[in-house]
């Protein structure tokens, strides 16, 4: 029997969950710290800039957000400096072997895909996530 696609991509969000939360337990790091050490590596951001890129993480779970950015600011991974949130010195230390880890766990995800494939793939959902946004308004 076909599933839809809604099937699909739930599915494939706890499996991804499940797996990289597995892969980055070694660091002591969640998936969504990881997500946010990741994007604080390209540039220190306002809190609502950070809440703005990682929101679609969070799913509006600001109990979990304060949580999992509690925990990266307790171990000293995150700090404020001049009203941006930046990774510290020991933050780009995590995030650099934290790096390792998810291209490997990228690599084994995709196995049997093709770049053209995932291209298509990621290019398919990008759109169909667009079009229901735009509809639930």
């Amino acid at each position: 029997m076909n599933k839809p696609i809604g099937y699909w991509t739930k599915r494939l969000d706890a499996a991804l969950e499940a797996h990289l939360d597995r892969t980055l337990a070694r660091l002591k790091l969640s998936r969504r710290q990881w997500q946010t050490l990741n994007v604080l590596a390209e540039t220190p951001l306002s809190p609502e800039d950070l809440d703005g890129i990682l929101d679609p993480f969070w799913g509006g779970d600001r109990r979990r957000r304060e949580n999992e950015l509690g925990a990266l600011v307790g171990r000293g991974m995150i700090i404020m400096v001049d009203d941006r949130i930046t990774l510290s010195e020991l933050g780009h230390a995590k995030h650099a072997e934290a790096q390792q880890l998810v291209e490997q766990a990228r690599h084994d995800l995709s196995m049997g895909i093709g770049i053209d494939e995932y291209a298509m793939a990621v290019s398919v959902l990008e759109r169909m996530t667009h079009n229901a946004e735009r509809l639930a308004r």
